[in-house]
Parts: structure tokens; sequence; C-alpha cells
């Protein structure tokens, strides 16, 4: 490919989405790649065993991990919006964020940061209520939170005094009007095409969205999906340009 840049971002993935005796990704794999691990919380996938594994899989690999919590659905994997109020959105975030955190101090770790998963990342990004039950939460915790700029993650966030981590996403489409294009489940991607524009979209803070227009792209860090068929392989060609 020859496209290299000079390394701005970390590369975080969402991961820990196991359930009992069920796996979801190769977190194995995965782990020694990346530099965020965004741990499932028990809504929308992972138990209390699988949260505590992926700790002590990160701590193996030196690699930072934060609060991956969701809207409780998991038959629906996070990815079905579903209405909630801001105080009982708040607390269901609370719940979440505090048993991981628990499972860190168990291993002598402490939480890195805090990025909501699936339906509930993307109404964080358009409605009010939602990005300000997640700042309700983040207070509690003092954390980062990632997220989209140009979004209510970042006027609402960095509002509430909240540090935002702009993302890019490598194994997402956007649409034209810059939001991701979140679907139920995620098809393989070319690991050489996520790399070529995983380097543009960190060198110019740009990426082709499927309309074929350019948008505006977060270049703090870059999002990775532990459940993409091929995931281990994007997050290798990805490694490749985000150093």
């Amino acid at each position: 490919m020859g496209v290299e840049v000079r390394r701005v971002a970390t590369i975080n993935c969402d991961m820990g989405e196991g359930y009992g005796p069920w796996r979801i990704g190769d977190d194995t794999a995965l782990m020694p790649l990346i530099d965020l691990a965004n741990i499932a919380c028990g809504f929308h996938a992972g138990d209390p065993s699988w949260m505590h594994a992926t700790v002590r899989l990160a701590k193996r690999h030196g690699v930072a991990v934060g609060a991956h919590p969701s809207l409780p659905d998991r038959q629906g994997f996070g990815r079905r919006e579903m209405a909630m109020g801001r105080d009982e959105l708040a607390d269901a975030l609370i719940y979440q964020i505090g048993a991981l955190a628990g499972m860190l101090r168990a291993e002598g770790m402490v939480l890195h940061h805090i990025k909501p998963h699936g339906a509930l990342y993307g109404m964080a990004a358009r409605q009010n209520h939602v990005a300000q039950a997640v700042c309700d939460a983040a207070d509690v915790f003092q954390v980062p939170i990632l997220g989209l700029p140009g979004t209510l993650h970042e006027s609402v966030y960095l509002a509430r005094g909240h540090r935002l981590v702009a993302e890019y996403y490598a194994d997402l489409d956007y649409a034209d009007d810059g939001k991701l294009i979140i679907t139920r489940e995620h098809p393989p991607v070319d690991p050489a095409l996520a790399a070529e524009r995983c380097a543009r979209a960190l060198a110019e803070g740009l990426a082709r969205s499927v309309g074929g227009v350019d948008v505006a792209v977060g270049r703090d860090s870059v999002c990775l999906h532990s459940d993409t068929p091929n995931a281990v392989a994007v997050a290798r060609a990805v490694r490749g340009v985000v150093r």
C-alpha cells in the first residue's frame, strides 16, 4: 500500500462481548494490536466473568481499559434504539461502569475512559437528554468520553467539562451528513482499504461517505469492532499505519 503516517492516534476496540460459554470475536489475537479496550458491561453483551477475564487480558498486554455501556438490549446486541428518560439512563450507565470499575480495581487497574455502545452512541450524538445522561455518568467517574466530533458528543461533553476523544471508525461507513451508519451486524471489511482510509483520516481529518462526500472525522483514536468477521486482519492493517 505504501501509505504511512506519523502516529497521532490510538487504536480502540469494542470487546469482551461474549456471554457464558458463547464467544464473540478473537479478543486474544486483537489485544496485542490495540491501545484501548472498550469492555462490554453486561447490558448488550458480557457478564462478570467475561469482564474480569478481558480486564486480565488487557493488563497482560498493557492496554488501557474503558467501559462500553449500552442500552438494556441484550437480544438486539444494544443496536436497537430505546426510549429512556435521562435519570433512568444515567442510572443504567453508572451501574454498568461501576461494575467494570470494580473488576479493574480487583486487578490493580483504573478506569481509563467511557465509550457508549451501539444505538446509545448514536442517540447521544443527536439527542440532548441522552448526551446529558452520558455526562451525568461521566461526572461520577471523571474520565474522558470517546465520541464523534461535530455532534452533541462534542458540544455537550465539552460544555459539561469532559474531555472528548474524537474517533474515526475504520470498519464502519459514514453517511453524507457525517453520522455513522450503525448496522445490527458487521460485514467483513477489506483490510487494505481500511488502512488506506485510516491513513487519510489521520492525515487530513476526512473520510469519504457512502454518497461520495468528504466528511470530517476524529483523529484522536481509531475504532475497530471485535465482531467484524475479519477483525484481526483489519486490526493488523490499521496498526501498520497507526504507529
